[in-house]
């Protein structure tokens, strides 16, 4: 009976001292070894042989980038207005040894790291500025953390403002502005708008005067022209006519009607020798026999 029980406690002995001795590392991560308390060395991801009772395998870090959000912080601007500012950190440890015996804590000091990298940066910044400068701000903050960091065996990727909030009242003042400010816009555009509106009426209505008087113009030249050619065509009409003075006399009669149809026609000048050929026109007149005959002497 004694013999069993010492056969189990070596068995259990043994697979303690295997436990201890035989240790795996998975990917992406990275154990520290002490032996008798000082650093020995680093296991990488694998199986690794280890000396029990005399090595120790501290909690193993993980070598991935690391996501840390940090709660809203308040800050004070140039023009000392209170922002609350909430900020993330992406991180990724370099150096398992550093990161185990350079900082107790890293997460922690990055987490007081940011927030005093915050206040100086944004403190000589007006709220205007911090509110349109994420970049710049971003920028700063990576570059002061990963200065630091770096000897803690952590490098600092990239660093993100999630929200930068300024007080209730500043936000109904910003949104006063801007409202102001597109109204004023619309304004504008719509003044802006209207003139080029008269500009372009303006103009058009300048280039159609322009046309018509064009067209009136051309219309009374050709006016001018028809007068002047249907003048031309009677004056040499009449000239190869060769007409008399009976003639001209029979045609101003004829037309003396249409120049007594005017109000304004009171007094009329005949030439003297019109009144002549009507003269002869009357003799002619009384020499004709009513129904086409002439007077003279019966037919036998």
């Amino acid at each position: 009976m004694v013999g069993w029980i010492v056969i189990a406690v070596v068995a259990v002995f043994v697979l303690v001292v295997l436990a201890r001795t035989v240790r795996i590392v998975p990917q992406a991560r990275a154990g520290v070894v002490e032996r008798f308390g000082r650093y020995s060395r680093t296991l990488n991801p694998g199986l690794a042989i280890v000396v029990p009772f005399v090595d120790r395998l501290r909690p193993l870090i993980d070598l991935r980038e690391q996501v840390v959000s940090f709660p809203p912080q308040p800050v004070i601007t140039e023009d000392n207005l209170v922002v609350n500012i909430d900020s993330v950190i992406y991180f990724q440890v370099t150096d398992a040894k550093s990161a185990t015996y350079e900082i107790a804590n890293y997460i922690q000091a990055i987490e007081q790291l940011t927030v005093t990298t915050l206040r100086n940066v944004i403190g000589g910044m007006a709220l205007e500025k911090t509110l349109t400068s994420r970049d710049e701000i971003n920028g700063q903050l990576r570059g002061v953390l990963d200065e630091a960091t770096g000897k803690w065996g952590i490098r600092v990727n990239r660093v993100e403002l999630k929200a930068i909030d300024p007080p209730a009242s500043i936000q109904d003042s910003m949104e006063k502005q801007m409202r102001a400010d597109r109204d004023k816009r619309a304004a504008i555009l719509q003044a802006e708008g209207q003139k080029q509106s008269q500009i372009l009426t303006a103009e058009g209505e300048k280039q159609a005067a322009i046309l018509r008087a064009e067209g009136e113009r051309e219309a009374m030249r050709l006016r001018a022209e028809g007068q002047a050619k249907a003048i031309e065509t009677v004056f040499e009409a009449i000239h190869e006519g060769k007409p008399d003075a009976e003639l001209l006399a029979y045609q101003y009669l004829q037309v003396l009607p249409q120049i007594a149809q005017g109000e304004a026609n009171k007094v009329w000048i005949i030439p003297s020798d019109v009144q002549q050929a009507i003269g002869r026109i009357a003799g002619a007149v009384k020499d004709v026999v009513p129904g086409g005959g002439t007077n003279g002497p019966a037919p036998g």
